[in-house]
Parts: structure tokens; sequence; C-alpha cells
């Protein structure tokens, strides 16, 4: 059975912090502020494999109230739900994310973003689709205070 679903994060920027985004450190003045390394990208990921198979969301299985999770890498967390999913007798096949943010460029990032991901879900990096966007100046991400990222993964499960 082909199952599809949807994921959406946003953090917001602070000073102090690494930003990572698709599990690749980019230089910036800022990072994303949150419990985990605060990475949008793999979390709306992460929340998209979720929902394909009906699992609940990011933060049922990695709550923010959870100390010992504290700065756990994104990419962990990917490879946890694609052991999750792998319980569940359910492989992603398709993974397409779209990034919203004013600054920085994601576009130079994005090969790496794909090798990174795909290696952590164990997916093709041919089956990893990542865009970048801005807000054109609107709102709290347009005026440069945060990043989104919304996905959609597709998931074979038997």
């Amino acid at each position: 059975m082909i199952r599809s679903g949807i994921g959406y994060d946003v953090h917001r920027l602070a000073e102090g912090r690494t930003l990572i985004l698709g599990g690749v450190e980019i230089t910036y003045s800022r990072g994303l502020e949150g419990h985990s390394d605060a990475d949008v990208l793999s979390h709306a990921i992460a929340d998209a494999l979720l929902g394909a198979v009906a699992a609940g969301d990011i933060g049922q299985h990695f709550p923010n109230t959870d100390e010992s999770i504290r700065g756990l890498s994104s990419l962990e967390i990917l490879r946890r739900v694609a052991a999750l999913l792998a319980e569940k007798k359910a492989k992603a096949k398709s993974i397409d994310v779209t990034v919203i943010a004013e600054e920085p460029k994601i576009g130079p990032h994005i090969p790496a973003m794909r090798k990174t991901i795909a290696a952590a879900i164990s997916l093709s990096e041919s089956s990893i689709s990542i865009k970048a966007t801005t807000n054109e100046r609107l709102g709290a991400i347009g005026r440069g205070e945060g990043i989104a990222a919304m996905a959609i993964a597709t998931v074979e499960q038997e």
C-alpha cells in the first residue's frame, strides 16, 4: 500500500546557535532555537514520515520535555523514525521538501542536504527533492525572525 504524509516545522532564529538544515551546518550569524538541533528541514521530513504511517508526530516521539534528548541531532531523529517505519513494515520511497527563509541562501547547500538525508533514512538521493523559497518579506519569516519547512513523504507499507 502506498501512503503519504505531510510535515511542517518552524523555529525562531537566535544568536549563539549553529544553523543546521538537512543535517548540514550552514555558516550564518544565527542558528535555530530549539530543544534538539532545531533542524526544521529534518523535522518536517520526520513528521511527514510519521504521518504516512499514522504514527503521530515528532513531538510525541521526541518531546521537548525529555532532557535526555536535549541537543539531539535531527539526523538521529530521522534514523529513529526510519527504524520505526521498518517496524511497521514501511519504507520511504520519495521525499519533497520546501524550506522557507529570507536568509541565508539555501540553494548551494541542497546537494549536501540530499546526501545527508538519504544516508539517514536509507533512501536514494534521487528520491529526495529539496527546494527553497522566501516569504517575500511578509510575516515573521519574511522579517528574518525564523525559518520554516514543509515536506511530503511517500511511503510503501506491506
